[in-house]
């Protein structure tokens, strides 16, 4: 057993005695009590965003969140279309890793490259737009965890929403630290992780969603585990009942963070 030790990463961190504490309990995925615990996360995700149902839905899923953020753009995006295109702006790995994503998933995309020691800006979006009226779909990290660059998402976002452009955020690293207010931000799909600023444990990803968009997306996805729009659904008809089985332990852990 390896003697603990001070994390100071963006993610795993170190976490509470407390939240050490919520996972030595067992719970069946179809409890009631672990549904109602789901269905309490996903209620005070929403209250942090600044959004509410039926408006929006916060829709937890397996794994990292890259996971989350690659279920995103197989979700709302289709493959090797035209009437399609996914702008990425990106200063660092991770964003790299989104034009990663949507060249694996056979995405149509435009990038926007700036280097890393510098903020993504407002004047550079626009004028990338400009250059490519074809963008329908725009996506960018708000903490850039590689060098903690903040890019400020609230002077870009809403200029791109209001071109009729869907709005995507990898708020890895911010969302719980740094307040954001989806409405105000016009942010459709902002994705995050149980493992980072909430500091709970890694085991599950998680993504706010805008249902009128998200709802119209049935069947766009090609991978069965990254279907956010089915991982939605089951949310939806069954309260607190993920598709496959939960990670149950980071669960509480997150529910106690």
């Amino acid at each position: 057993m390896p003697q603990p030790y001070l994390l100071l990463t963006p993610g795993p961190l170190s976490t509470s005695d407390t939240v050490k504490a919520a996972m030595q309990v067992d719970l069946s995925t179809w409890d009631s009590d672990y549904l109602a615990i789901t269905e309490r996360i996903r209620s005070q995700l929403l209250t942090l965003a600044g959004v509410s149902a039926p408006d929006y839905s916060a829709v937890l899923l397996q794994g990292s969140g890259s996971y989350g953020v690659e279920a995103v753009l197989n979700t709302l995006l289709p493959k090797q279309s035209k009437d399609a295109c996914l702008m990425v702006a990106s200063n660092g790995a991770y964003g790299a890793r989104i034009a990663e994503m949507a060249d694996r998933l056979q995405i149509n995309h435009v990038d926007l490259i700036v280097p890393e020691t510098k903020p993504v800006t407002a004047a550079l979006v626009t004028a990338f737009l400009d250059q490519h009226p074809e963008v329908t779909h725009f996506a960018m990290i708000h903490c850039e965890t590689t060098t903690g660059i903040l890019n400020p998402i609230e002077t870009i976002l809403p200029q791109v929403k209001d071109r009729g452009i869907i709005t995507i955020v990898d708020a890895m690293s911010s969302f719980g630290g740094i307040p954001i207010n989806l409405l105000d931000l016009k942010i459709d799909f902002l994705i995050s992780s149980a493992n980072k600023c909430i500091q709970g444990v890694p085991g599950f990803a998680f993504v706010m969603a805008n249902c009128a968009i998200l709802e119209t997306c049935q069947g766009r996805s090609t991978s069965l585990s990254l279907d956010l729009y089915d991982q939605h659904m089951s949310f939806k008809m069954h309260p607190g009942k993920w598709r496959f089985t939960s990670p149950t332990h980071t669960v509480l852990a997150f529910d106690q963070a």
